[in-house]
């Protein structure tokens, strides 16, 4: 017996001292599991770096005309060229990136706050709780999206806050149905009927024990949302109804200068479009590739 405790103190002993993998480490691994996914990481880092360090990287004023300048094409002094009233692209992609981001960052997380409670309310109450919140959820759902979301925009007025509680609330309902499901699935492992059996509250059960263990599909949905949000709030500013002119936006852009010039001076439109393209996609594919590696259905078959 002695002998037993002892080995088992060295082994307790040498696992303590064995030195942990580093953050770097996991960074390459994810890296050399999902290029696809890493490369889409380094293009959202990019760009949120660009739209912190925005002021200091544009090379204009973003209101800033220049009229002798209007409609140039690409060029040294303009790389992306300028629009119709002379206003330096480049700069106003460069702003319009903090206000997309912004808008897709806010939205993205009051909407998954509010469909993570509802998710876990309905999985795990069940009964008359889940038939309310289920049958509220299919009815936002069952609208097209952007008909609700300019419905809602209507009703409140435009505004940069305002289209960030309209996209909020299209969101939510798909988010709990998803958190639901998973809810279902772990309020029955053993764990959760252990601390019933001690006599924990359900508030206790729910915050220490069941939305621990639902946090990675709430990652995984948040990651694919921010893409989501992000060409919602260029729709809602490509029609008018987001962000408030002369506040730059990448739907703003292809709104106003970009589709009345759009044969003449086409890079007023591909400029913001692509943009909007490259951005969505990195969102999608990172979504897609944390799923891969966060959900354990799917990690025997990296």
């Amino acid at each position: 017996m002695a002998g037993e405790a002892a080995s088992a103190a060295d082994a307790l002993v040498i696992a303590a001292l064995r030195p942990k993998p580093s953050r770097w480490k996991g960074i390459v691994r994810f890296a050399r599991q999902k290029p696809l996914g890493a490369i889409a990481a380094l293009v959202i880092f990019l760009l949120v770096l660009i739209a912190i360090l925005g002021p200091l990287i544009a090379p204009f004023d973003p209101l800033e005309m220049h009229l002798r300048d209007r409609l140039l094409g690409p060029s040294g002094r303009y790389w992306f060229g300028t629009d119709d009233i002379g206003r330096d692209v480049l700069s106003r992609l460069i702003y319009g990136s903090r206000t997309s981001l912004f808008v897709g960052l806010m939205a993205v997380g009051m909407g998954t706050t509010f469909g993570t409670m509802m998710g876990i309310l309905s999985g795990y109450f069940e009964g008359k709780v889940d038939l309310i919140i289920q049958r509220v959820a299919d009815t936002i759902m069952s609208f097209p999206g952007l008909i609700f979301l300019m419905t809602i925009v209507a009703v409140l007025g435009t505004g940069l806050f305002n289209a960030m509680l309209a996209i909020a609330v299209l969101i939510w309902p798909s988010e709990s149905r998803i958190l639901r499901g998973a809810v279902l699935s772990a309020k029955q492992n053993a764990y959760v009927d252990a601390a019933r059996s001690i006599g924990a509250s359900d508030l206790r059960i729910l915050l220490r024990h069941i939305l621990p263990n639902v946090m990675a599909p709430i990652i995984i949905i948040a990651s694919v949302m921010l893409g989501g949000a992000i060409l919602l709030e260029a729709s809602l500013s490509f029609l008018g109804l987001g962000t408030p002119p002369p506040r730059p936006s990448w739907g703003g852009m292809l709104s106003a200068e970009g589709r009345r010039y759009m044969e003449s001076a086409p890079w007023l439109a591909v400029a913001p479009g692509v943009t909007i393209s490259i951005v969505v996609l990195a969102f999608n594919l990172l979504g897609d590739a944390l799923r891969d590696i966060l959900d354990p259905r799917l990690r025997g078959t990296q």
